[in-house]
């Protein structure tokens, strides 16, 4: 099943052709109606070809905190129909706002995505991501209905009530983020939960790995789909893997027009590079963005997928250029040290990256925590932190400490993001 079959199986010529009429609206729009695009546009020729939009000047996260809280709205806010907002934590929130078509828009790319996990009309849908300003819980939440799920709005956190959910009301769709995913299944073990009626799990909101697939997969028998988005460009529902192929995020991109680009040189990059996703919206009324950096590092093909939609495919984001750790000169994502973790059968999916200074040297230490079978003993001890510094050291060409932490000890992700770095230089 396709959710719409028309617009997700275009011929790429044709793809391209609306994206360039959609492209040439939106300019002409935000030209008009928003002050911030007025100036960076005004010296800027019509649009005639896609390949002109990489001539077009970038849009950043601190663009839209310099015109908090409403000024890079295109419409009145009358006609405003919702407004999300990030955290706020470094600073203003960033803003973004949906007319009525918005949030159609919104609501119809979750369908899809919906669809492309394996979810189907007259399912029931647990949904664990956060409901309110962040944009997770309520993009799922209508994008369900819209397909016509019954839709069980529970948000994040709160684990004993999702397993209570889980068991009881008979979900077999599930999202949340993929460190929380883990977390459930920490308690699902320990409770001996089994024989749940879950089928897929779509998780997204922060980077994750195969490794973490196969660990997910195995632990709840089910299909465990990547998807992803950000608040600036929509929310959840940018880009969602197919169930077919798990190979690559199919980007909506009769809405949405990418590019990957050399963080350093802003130059575009071939197809099939690995660089920065720059989004520029092409059907958004309240908020579009131009060329809009989200930092998330991943790469882009447009090679045709077995299910049959012919959008392009975005890779899994390895990591994101503002968060990238330089330790010793040599760049650091965490989600590459997860992976090397991950593919250990005797350690557990926890671990946390402590980086410091000593003697004006960058130190890593990585605190990991051993699966629950494991006797932590003098020899054990000594043969599993050499296995995992030698792995780390051939992923990554550095040297870490490994500290080795007892089943639990590491605190555990309750419904947001989890938080994996502390950087104390």
């Amino acid at each position: 099943m396709i959710y719409n079959k028309h617009q997700e199986t275009l011929p790429r010529i044709e793809i391209e052709k609306l994206q360039l009429q959609r492209l040439q609206t939106t300019i002409a729009k935000v030209k008009k109606a928003v002050p911030f695009y007025q100036q960076q546009l005004q010296k800027i020729d019509d649009i005639k070809h896609l390949e002109d939009l990489s001539s077009l000047p970038f849009t950043t996260k601190s663009d839209l905190r310099d015109h908090y809280p409403f000024a890079m709205f295109a419409v009145s806010t009358s006609e405003v129909h919702r407004i999300h907002a990030s955290s706020g934590t470094t600073g203003k929130p960033t803003v973004v706002g949906y007319t009525k078509q918005d949030l159609e828009t919104w609501a119809e790319v979750c369908a899809r995505s919906l669809v492309m996990s394996g979810a189907k009309p007259g399912q029931i849908f647990q949904n664990a991501y956060g409901y309110g300003l962040f944009t997770g819980g309520l993009g799922m939440h209508y994008g369900a209905e819209k397909l016509g799920m019954a839709v069980i709005p529970i948000s994040g956190g709160n684990t004993a009530r999702q397993i209570l959910l889980l068991q009881d009301f008979g979900p077999q769709v599930l999202a949340c983020t993929p460190s929380y995913a883990l977390t459930l299944i920490d308690s699902l073990q320990k409770q001996q939960v089994t024989n749940l009626a879950l089928k897929t799990l779509i998780l997204g909101a922060e980077p994750w790995t195969e490794a973490m697939r196969d660990e997910i997969e195995n632990k709840l028998n089910v299909n465990a789909i990547n998807i992803y988005g950000l608040s600036e460009i929509i929310g959840p529902g940018v880009s969602c893997e197919c169930h077919q192929a798990k190979n690559g995020a199919h980007i909506f991109e009769d809405h949405f027009i990418v590019e990957v680009i050399d963080p350093d040189s802003g130059d575009v990059l071939p197809e099939g590079e690995t660089g920065e996703l720059v989004f520029t919206t092409i059907t958004k009324e309240a908020s579009p963005l131009i060329r809009y950096r989200t930092r998330d590092i991943a790469s882009v093909t447009k090679e045709p997928c077995i299910c049959g939609r012919t959008h392009a495919r975005m890779s899994r984001v390895i990591g994101r250029n503002d968060d990238m750790l330089i330790i010793r000169g040599v760049n650091v994502f965490p989600s590459q040290i997860e992976s090397a973790l991950v593919s250990m059968p005797e350690i557990a999916p926890h671990y946390q990256l402590i980086v410091d200074k000593k003697q004006r040297l960058d130190t890593l230490e990585v605190q990991v925590e051993v699966q629950p079978q494991i006797e932590i003993s003098e020899q054990i001890t000594e043969t599993l932190t050499a296995k995992i510094a030698h792995s780390l050291r051939e992923e990554l060409g550095l040297n870490a400490h490994i500290k080795l932490m007892s089943p639990g000890s590491i605190p555990r992700c309750e419904g947001g993001k989890a938080v994996r770095v502390s950087d104390l230089r």
